[in-house]
């Protein structure tokens, strides 16, 4: 048997789709005809063509007419058009910005097809730079990162990459629910070089089934029992590839398809609860790595999604330089979060970055990062709160 995993390499795209949004960064798309949309989906979608965009459903061309750096103007059959859509006399500025490399309804089906699915370089290069200086990698590698910070108040690339329009859609439709909701502030998982010593993570399902971690631990405690499977999903884990990810720099490594077992990882693999075990590597090495295993290389401004109830670990960096990642949890409403969500989002809209989101932005910002039950916000007493732990610490 080999002692290397397999490995998956998804390339960095060619070419990207284009996404036009009006000025409260809501989509502009052809449903018939053309018009406004919520969701990033495949009406949305846009190629860029000698004279404007063709919708690529469609066929559709729009024309681009006096366009300054992202903005243009928009004429359908002759006629400009307005921020609504429809045309008008004037007509209004439409923003030009990145889309995926594929459909999205593509994507969903990879994704209840396996699993998982890769947006290859769905963020734009300005918010993987942006993402690049706060976690001090790329480019930023020799800063050193203060842990005690909260990413989201630091760039609203932060922001931006929790509300990124396509894997939103995505993991909605998978999860048959427009509800969805961070299960804790996006946070940064950062490996360094590995010095043969350090603590490793061992391999888990991600929240909320926090399946191979074990009941020993607090944070799995009282969690989801392992079940057999059926349709509903109650996790999906959403990871922001900030860096490139390779074997080499600590891709996460997969046991791919794991999410049809309905079960936990085994212990002999390595799981979360044996290496909790302090001098668990020292005695025993680092976890399974072979050929049962996954490793997914993805580009830079990649978002990786898939089942949370998937059997996974990260990687071990040989490299020299730092490597990367955002992770979201992302949840159904009715599942209990991780982490309460409310003092980070609170801070965050008091803050200056607010400003910088459109108004669709905002919204889904507010969407993913407040827990409500109906109109109510459901949050922590902090009174009756014992024992908390800081994210990151499980």
């Amino acid at each position: 048997m080999s002692d290397s995993p397999r490995v998956i390499t998804v390339d960095r795209p060619k070419k990207h789709y284009t996404l036009i949004r009006n000025a409260n960064g809501d989509f502009l798309g052809i449903d018939s005809e053309p018009g406004i949309f919520k969701e990033a989906d495949d009406r949305v979608i846009w190629e860029a063509s000698d004279k404007g965009f063709i919708h690529v459903l469609s066929g559709t061309e729009l024309m681009a007419t006096d366009a300054t750096d992202a903005n243009t103007l928009l004429e359908y059959q002759g006629h400009l058009l307005g921020a609504d859509a429809k045309t008008c006399d004037d007509g209004a500025l439409f923003g030009i910005g990145h889309g995926p490399a594929d459909l999205p309804s593509s994507s969903l089906q990879t994704l209840r097809e396996r699993g998982w699915v890769c947006l290859p370089s769905v963020l734009s290069p300005d918010i993987v730079e942006a993402l690049e200086k706060v976690s001090c990698t790329g480019a930023y590698d020799h800063e050193k990162y203060d842990s005690q910070k909260l990413p989201l108040l630091e760039d609203v690339a932060v922001a931006r990459s929790a509300t990124e329009p396509v894997s939103l859609w995505i993991i909605r439709q998978y999860m048959q629910t427009d509800e969805v909701r961070l299960a804790h502030p996006p946070g940064f998982s950062i490996l360094p070089k590995d010095d043969g010593k350090c603590d490793v993570q061992g391999w888990h399902s991600d929240f909320p089934y926090l399946w191979g971690i074990g009941g020993k631990h607090k944070f799995a405690e009282n969690r989801i029992p392992e079940h057999s499977v059926d349709g509903l999903v109650l996790g999906v884990q959403r990871n922001v590839c900030v860096s490139d990810f390779t074997r080499n720099n600590g891709a996460t490594i997969f046991k791919l398809g794991s999410h049809d077992r309905g079960e936990a990882p085994p212990r002999e693999w390595g799981n979360g609860a044996a290496y909790f075990e302090q001098g668990y590597r020292a005695k025993h090495g680092l976890p399974y790595g072979g050929s049962d295993a996954d490793l997914i290389e993805a580009p830079s401004g990649s978002i990786i999604v898939y089942d949370a109830r998937i059997w996974h670990r990260a990687g071990v960096n040989y490299t020299e330089k730092k490597r990367a990642a955002v992770l979201q949890a992302v949840i159904p409403m009715y599942i209990m979060p991780f982490f309460d969500t409310s003092k980070a989002y609170k801070e965050f809209i008091s803050g200056p970055l607010l400003d910088e989101l459109d108004e669709h932005e905002r919204a889904e910002l507010d969407s993913v990062m407040v827990n409500r039950m109906g109109p109510v916000a459901v949050t922590t007493d902090p009174e009756l709160t014992r024992g908390a732990i800081a994210p990151g610490e499980y």
